[in-house]
């Protein structure tokens, strides 16, 4: 850098930890005419929550990320105590991309201590992650609902790593007529495979590597797919992975309809996705992929 240049520090986002403050930025940028979009998180960012910021960047005037570790969405056995909450961090992370962040205390999105009204994730919020985690989703679309109409967005950006809240998210705002987009962003991995997962800090570097059965099991049924074979088969193979792996414990796989999100039938064609979630030592970790089943091979 010549004694001519200048290094310019990204704006840092401004902080807001009140609804009211965060309606008074809302409103304001209403009256300018400009476009919203919120990113809602619960912390401990990387780079696949950056990619929905930076998403979100292209799609809107004012960017206003969330970061609120949300007590209902966890069960009495799961991780609420120990989740990471690295606020400092996560405001670096976001310098130069993010306008706001809505960082509020526990008290200030439930003073009452709880909620008395909530949100029925309805059918497929009971499957899946819903069966393994009850009360998850109704818990997740509750503080949703909250941000929704404290940020009142014109869009709003999720994971397609997480890809039944994604769905869920949606089914909420169809069912409720609310006049926001709902965008999933695609799953970011490391270089070997694993999702990103604010998660992943807990593994040791042998769960780590134990943690890839996902992915490769992901693999297994895309490459099954890709050779015509069928639901069945490509399910077969996919569990195969975990069958090499006993110290990765599966809590299910399955191979589901990515427009009802209910089980395929094993002869269907068309799109699927592959829905997996097992522990590696004390460490619960998600993960998806699109397939295709047809019963013609491409030509």
């Amino acid at each position: 850098m010549t004694c001519t240049e200048t290094q310019t520090t990204p704006a840092a986002p401004t902080v807001l930890g009140t609804i009211a403050a965060t309606r008074e930025l809302v409103r304001a940028a209403r009256a300018a005419g400009r476009r919203i979009a919120l990113v809602p998180t619960m912390g401990a960012l990387h780079d696949g929550h950056l990619a929905l910021v930076a998403r979100a960047r292209e799609l809107a005037d004012l960017v206003i990320v969330s970061i609120f570790v949300n007590p209902l969405q966890f069960g009495p056995n799961e991780d609420f105590a120990r989740y990471p909450r690295t606020l400092d961090a996560d405001l670096a992370a976001l310098a130069g991309s993010a306008d706001a962040v809505f960082a509020p205390a526990v008290d200030e999105m439930y003073p009452a201590g709880a909620s008395q009204t909530t949100v029925h994730a309805g059918q497929v919020g009971e499957l899946y992650e819903g069966a393994s985690r009850p009360g998850h989703f109704d818990g997740m679309l509750t503080v949703v609902s909250k941000l929704f109409n404290i940020v009142q967005p014109d869009v709003a950006l999720f994971g397609q790593k997480d890809a039944q809240q994604a769905f869920l998210v949606r089914q909420m705002v169809a069912d409720l007529n609310l006049p926001i987009e709902i965008e999933a962003v695609r799953t970011v991995r490391e270089l070997d495979g694993l999702a990103l997962s604010s998660r992943n800090r807990y593994l040791s570097e042998s769960e780590r590597v134990l943690a890839l059965t996902l992915s490769a099991s992901l693999r297994a049924a895309v490459e099954a797919s890709a050779r015509h074979e069928n639901v069945a088969a490509a399910r077969e193979a996919a569990l195969a992975r975990f069958d090499q792996q006993p110290d990765v414990r599966l809590d299910y796989l399955v191979i589901v309809d990515p427009a009802t999100l209910l089980p395929l039938e094993d002869d269907a064609t068309g799109d699927g996705l592959i829905l997996v979630a097992a522990r590696v030592g004390a460490t619960r970790l998600i993960d998806n992929a699109p397939l295709t089943f047809s019963t013609t091979p491409a030509g």
